[in-house]
């Protein structure tokens, strides 16, 4: 799997773990998931383009390496990924932010779209596209639809967590974009969650189960 990095950074694991426990509250949840999102978005930035530019140090004049390109977007798959989106901001407080709404049919489990807002220009930007959970592959795969049609052609998708039949579903319709994900799950149950996962990443992160 080529295509797919798992970033198994001993912090983030450790972080993963303890996000997992059903016993940590909402407050420890979101903050873990917020300090797990800056360790993940410096891996899957890790090969950003640089280039040289002039600066002043406090003793001489030099060049120094600097992000070249526009800023980045982070596209949020609402409503977990704004989680993510959080704590990659705190690393990238310059980048652009599109959010792309979507929610599950839990009878048919396809992603119903209710919102989405990008930025005009995202065919010139590198796109990070971000969810917690890559459970079916369902809404993900729907957001980067949504993205490509907006416009963008270099894509990256970021997650917690993915299920292997999530995986494969992503995979086969995006099979140009990377995936970087902290853990790979053993399966879905016959509801569609992540197994063992770490329950429904929205109703966690927001206190609303």
């Amino acid at each position: 799997m080529a295509q797919v990095t798992v970033i198994d950074h001993p912090l983030v694991r450790h972080k993963l773990s303890l996000m997992r426990d059903r016993e940590r509250s909402t407050g420890e949840f979101r903050t873990l998931l917020r300090e797990i999102a800056l360790l993940l978005a410096y891996e899957v930035t890790r090969d950003l383009p640089v280039e040289l530019v002039d600066i002043e140090t406090p003793l001489q004049a030099m060049k120094a390496p600097k992000i070249s390109g526009k800023k980045l977007v982070f596209a949020s798959i609402l409503r977990a990924g704004n989680g993510l989106v959080d704590g990659m901001l705190d690393l990238v407080p310059s980048a652009r932010v599109a959010h792309v709404g979507l929610y599950r049919d839990h009878d048919t489990l396809e992603a119903v779209q209710y919102f989405f807002k990008a930025p005009g220009d995202l065919g010139d930007r590198l796109v990070i596209a971000v969810d917690p959970m890559l459970a079916t592959g369902n809404s993900v795969v729907a957001a980067v639809d949504l993205l490509k049609q907006a416009g963008a052609k270099d894509l990256r998708f970021l997650c917690l967590l993915a299920a292997p039949e999530g995986i494969t579903r992503f995979t086969e319709a995006h099979p140009d974009v990377p995936l970087f994900t902290a853990a790979i799950d053993e399966r879905l149950n016959d509801k569609g969650y992540i197994v063992p996962g770490l329950g429904d990443a929205g109703d966690r992160l927001y206190g609303t189960k």
